[in-house]
């Protein structure tokens, strides 16, 4: 896998492109190459399924007159003249846009650091397969486990060069190796199925075909024989780690400045106002070496800095782009990210911070309620906060995890959840998103 994503050639590109829409007529203008290189395999039952390979370069142009806007994409080996004078032909024809523009000239990055998001080292398809057909061997090998869903490897990178009219050009890369396995356990109608993976940029850092493999089989042996149980109230709710970074996710959105500006977060009006339980945080660092979600600047050439997003329960900042900050009055923190043509906020390396006990002790805290493993559906209201979602897991019964149980719902309200969160201190912050084992209070269980 090359160490490089060609900047030089690309930045001549993008700088032609952005010059190129100036000479035809517009105010500003910004221009983004997104390179990708991917090789993946794939296997079931011993056998390979599939190998793929894939790479694009990704052109976008973005300009401005006055407070008109438009955008346009090309694939390598478009007409950069032509390009520029369609973009600048569609913007003169837009309806304005109030809250348009580049990021300010000030608040651009000066200084690119090197976050160390890339190796350089080469996989092959070959390794590549030998890893997947090895995860799948391993889980299969389990007693218990009586078919596979199957196994996967894959190594690729992935590249930004950023140019703006008013000073902006930069770019960087990042790789990402990853492997997953998935395995059914029981027969006939008693079947239960799990998984496991890891991701990480560096590929000596992932955890071998061998781990990978026996995780999977043990969640899903552990799954057989589930029980369902009776209907509850006053329910406390305990979320393993892999559920938890998607609960922690969903505080992530509601404090998406782009929701915000819509209305359609129900922590709109509570800045500066108690949204989580007193003591605990949520961070946000873009600058993390190595983070899986780092980046030395964002998608508008701003330069992010770490931050506590709630701190101590209070809500301190909104996720912000620069259209989303000037919609709601606001600075820019650097986390506006391309998608397309169009900027929009987002996190990076989102945490919510670990608690002082272990899992075991919070569980054992619990007496008894439930421990989830699995969630189904989309059944959350991010306007009101209405949480609703299928889940699977673990009865827990004088303070230990005892029998599987499936077919349930949990249901709350999100602004109630948020202020009965009790967290571990497990947390594993290889993901974007991280979050240690963590139980919320008070919650319905639907069941019998």
């Amino acid at each position: 896998m090359p160490n490089q994503i060609d900047s030089a050639n690309l930045l001549e590109r993008a700088e032609q492109l952005v010059d190129l829409a100036i000479k035809a007529g517009a105010d500003k203008a910004d221009a983004v190459v997104v390179r990708s290189r991917s090789k993946g395999v794939s296997v079931r039952l011993g056998k390979v399924e599939s190998t793929e390979a894939s790479e694009s370069d990704d052109f976008s142009l973005r300009v401005f007159i006055g407070r008109q806007v438009a955008s346009v994409s090309a694939n390598p080996g478009f007409d950069l003249t032509a390009l520029a004078e369609r973009a600048v032909a569609m913007a003169k024809v837009s309806p304005e846009d109030p809250f348009a523009g580049l990021a300010d000239e000030s608040d651009l990055a000066r200084d690119i650091p090197d976050l160390q998001l890339f190796d350089d080292t080469e996989v092959s398809s070959d390794q590549l397969r030998e890893s997947a057909l090895a995860m799948e061997e391993v889980a299969r090998s389990v007693g218990g486990v009586s078919n596979s869903l199957g196994a996967g490897a894959s190594a690729g990178m992935g590249g930004l060069v950023l140019v703006t009219s008013h000073g902006f050009s930069g770019s960087y890369a990042g790789s990402r190796f990853s492997r997953s396995v998935g395995v059914i356990a029981g027969e006939g109608t008693k079947m239960e199925r799990d998984h496991d993976f890891d991701s990480r940029l560096y590929f000596a850092e992932l955890d071998s075909p061998e781990e990978i493999g026996r995780r999977a089989a043990e969640r899903a042996i552990r799954r057989l024989n589930p029980r369902q149980v009776p209907t509850a109230s006053n329910l406390t709710v305990v979320f393993d780690p892999r559920v938890a970074r998607g609960f922690a996710g969903t505080i992530a959105g509601a404090i998406n400045g782009a929701s915000v500006a819509r209305k359609t977060s129900f922590l709109r009006d509570k800045m500066g106002q108690q949204v989580l339980k007193a003591g605990l945080n949520i961070t946000d660092d873009p600058l993390k070496v190595r983070g899986s979600s780092s980046r030395p600047f964002d998608g508008e050439g701003i330069s992010g800095k770490p931050l506590t997003m709630i701190e101590d329960g209070v809500l301190k900042h909104w996720f912000l782009s620069s259209s989303a900050a000037r919609e709601l009055g606001l600075k820019t923190n650097g986390r506006g990210v391309r998608g397309g043509t169009s900027v929009s906020p987002s996190s990076t390396n989102l945490a919510l911070e670990p608690g002082d006990i272990s899992p075991e002790q919070l569980i054992r805290s619990v007496g008894n309620g439930l421990y989830i493993t699995d969630m189904i559906g989309q059944g959350v209201d991010m306007i009101t906060g209405e949480y609703s979602r299928g889940a699977s897991g673990f009865w827990i019964e004088n303070g230990e995890l005892t029998y599987p149980v499936s077919e349930i719902t949990i249901a709350s309200n999100l602004k109630d959840m948020f202020m009965r969160i009790t967290v571990a201190n497990d947390i594993d912050r290889k993901f974007g998103v991280a979050a240690p084992t963590l139980a919320i209070e008070g919650m319905t269980l639907a069941g019998l």
